[in-house]
């Protein structure tokens, strides 16, 4: 049952990813991009991370395609925006790059043992229990999540914070200057 609902969800997953890379209409790809990342949470939950599977739904298919769709309002993409033919060079890529693609489909099904596999590593015998490693014990829990955050990942996770409150003062820096050059553009005129 496993193996069925894996397929299904993987089908899901590539489907709506390939036509939101297919369809013209911006707002159409991005609610088959909000597919892509609900059959992708569906992954998640099958794997036993439900964790991961709550935060792709929030985070991502909920927060991120909210923005995305409001640009894509605001933006006011024209729904019948004509579309230019494709040039040779592009059409040559998509050619090459179905060719490779055949290639390696083709290459992989007759010998199934071209890919590596990953080595087999032993676990070191831990006194916390033969679950737990460098002393944090692995669950899929949102405890074992936070308790490495805030001690094996410390340094990376204040890095990652601090970007992102560097990237949001630069973001409002550049809106500001734009917004007085647009007024200023405007009482000249």
């Amino acid at each position: 049952m496993a193996d069925l609902l894996f397929y299904l969800f993987a089908a899901i997953t590539l489907i709506s990813a390939l036509a939101m890379v297919l369809l013209p209409n911006a707002v159409n790809g991005a609610m088959c991009m909000i597919v892509s990342f609900l059959g992708t949470a569906a992954l998640f939950v099958l794997l036993d991370a439900y964790f991961l599977a709550i935060l792709q739904v929030l985070v991502y298919a909920g927060a991120v395609m909210v923005l995305f769709l409001f640009i894509i309002m605001l933006l006011n993409v024209d729904e019948e925006a004509p579309r230019a033919k494709p040039a040779k060079l592009s059409i040559f890529a998509a050619l090459s790059g179905f060719t490779i693609l055949s290639v390696l489909v083709v290459s992989l099904f007759n010998n199934p043992s071209a890919l590596p596999e990953p080595p087999v590593i032993e676990v070191a015998e831990n006194p916390l229990g033969p679950s737990a490693a460098n002393g944090i014990p692995f669950t899929t829990s949102a405890k074992s999540f936070g308790y490495s955050l805030f001690t094996k990942y410390m340094l990376p996770f204040q890095v990652t914070g601090f970007l992102l409150l560097a990237a949001m003062v630069g973001v409002i820096v550049v809106s500001k200057r734009m917004t007085e050059t647009t007024v200023k553009t405007e009482q000249s005129d």
